[in-house]
């Protein structure tokens, strides 16, 4: 049998200011299970400083370090985060076997609209509350009127799953409404209807154009490593990306060292899930000035070494392209209008990257340029299916949006935030 579900998750808080909170996860295993640990550690605000993996197919044992992401001033609740990653593990209650990934739970959708007066940073104060109370935004309708007023759709699901009681729609509504203040004319949080339905499928297409460079495989390394994002040192050190087979007998040593991110482990094991590839040993550190390294031994679905030169190609390929360029980012003219979009790619379970519309928003507040309406939606290529993000931005004093530098800065300030640096 398996552990006490007490003892599945333990969280042990750092004892001295600026050292990593360790979290210990003990449990049965799964594909995947990593993948979906690190997206809720992030979606609490938390950054990755390392962590280790161990399994034999049937028992997992796992230890993360975490440190709170710089520049956050959120409170971390981590009897919630405790509770969200023991739900994320398998159940201990039954015999131990090896349990292959679980479809996804549909979560309710519940639908938030709320009517207020405009102002400058009021998607991001919004956004801060719905992260803090632990709700995740699937879809945003955001429209500004002619009068000045703004009414905001937010289609969101509870980490929490207790949207179903009044006392949590309540608290949900009364922390908004602290925040804007009486500005805001009205707020109301119900579980959606076929509102939702028509919303996914009423998401205005791409252009062609726009597409076709938005989600353009012909990206190089300067994409990323650019002057005005970071130091000349950093910029000299390319991701490197290699495979043994000669250490271990049953596993494949993948080793990864690039530029650090704030969502790169998160990224590797997503792209490894997605892949059908099992890690039974991992290691995973930053180190000093933001460069990182991963150890990894792996199998092939089928339980195989990955000793096929095509297959390992193909591989680093992907995981090339998903640490070197997990978001596209690009501002498009969409009729008279400025246009920022930010995609990202989705899991095949159908979940996305946690936080995204959050940073965005901050970046653009930081800047101070106002939203004029924002939109979420999903994408397809033939490679991926994406998550879309889409704000038509008004021309601020100091940023006129016609200007190829102001644009440039608006980009290099958005995928810093994105990225944590």
């Amino acid at each position: 049998m398996g552990v006490p579900s007490d003892d599945v998750v333990v969280i042990r808080p750092s004892p001295r200011a600026g050292e990593p909170t360790v979290i210990t996860v003990n449990c049965p295993d799964k594909r995947g299970l990593g993948c979906d640990l690190c997206r809720i550690i992030l979606e609490f605000g938390l950054s990755i400083d390392r962590g280790d993996v161990s399994t034999d197919g049937k028992w997992c044992y796992i230890v993360i370090w975490v440190v709170p992401r710089s520049g956050s001033s959120r409170a971390i609740h981590w009897s919630s985060l405790t509770e969200r990653l023991v739900s994320a593990c398998p159940s201990c209650s039954v015999p131990i076997y090896y349990i292959p990934e679980a479809k996804p739970k549909n979560s309710p959708v519940y639908l938030l609209k709320f009517i207020c007066s405009d102002r400058k940073g009021l998607l991001n104060d919004v956004t801060y509350v719905l992260t803090e109370l632990e709700h995740i935004i699937h879809r945003v309708k955001v429209s500004t009127t002619p009068d000045g007023g703004v009414v905001d759709l937010f289609f969101i699901t509870d980490g929490r799953e207790l949207l179903h009681t009044k006392q949590r729609r309540e608290d949900t509504c009364e922390r908004l409404i602290e925040v804007l203040g009486e500005s805001c004319q009205s707020c109301d949080l119900q579980l959606a209807g076929p509102e939702y339905e028509a919303y996914q499928h009423g998401f205005s297409s791409l252009p062609p154009a726009v597409a076709d460079e938005l989600f353009s495989s012909n990206l190089s390394d300067d994409d990323i490593y650019s002057q005005e994002l970071v130091p000349d040192l950093l910029r000299l050190k390319k991701s490197t990306l290699s495979a043994d087979n000669s250490l271990s007998p049953a596993h494949t040593l993948l080793q990864v060292q690039c530029l650090d991110h704030k969502c790169l482990l998160y990224d590797i094991l997503r792209t490894l899930k997605d892949c059908g590839i099992k890690i039974a040993y991992g290691r995973f550190s930053s180190k000093p000035k933001g460069y990182c390294e991963a150890d990894l031994f792996v199998v092939q679905k089928d339980g195989k070494k990955i000793v096929d030169a095509e297959e390992q190609k193909a591989l680093f390929s992907r995981l090339r392209m998903e640490i070197l360029h997990p978001l596209r980012l690009m501002i498009a003219d969409r009729g008279p209008d400025t246009e920022l979009l930010v995609a990202n790619p989705v899991e095949l379970c159908g979940k996305g990257r946690p936080r995204v519309f959050y940073d965005v928003t901050l970046a653009l507040k930081l800047l101070g340029i106002c939203i004029f309406s924002a939109e979420i939606g999903r994408h397809s290529t033939p490679e991926h299916r994406w998550e879309v993000y889409r704000f038509l931005l008004d021309d601020t004093p100091g940023f006129p949006l016609s200007n190829g530098r102001a644009r440039k800065q608006i980009l290099d300030r958005v995928r810093k935030t994105l990225m944590g640096w």
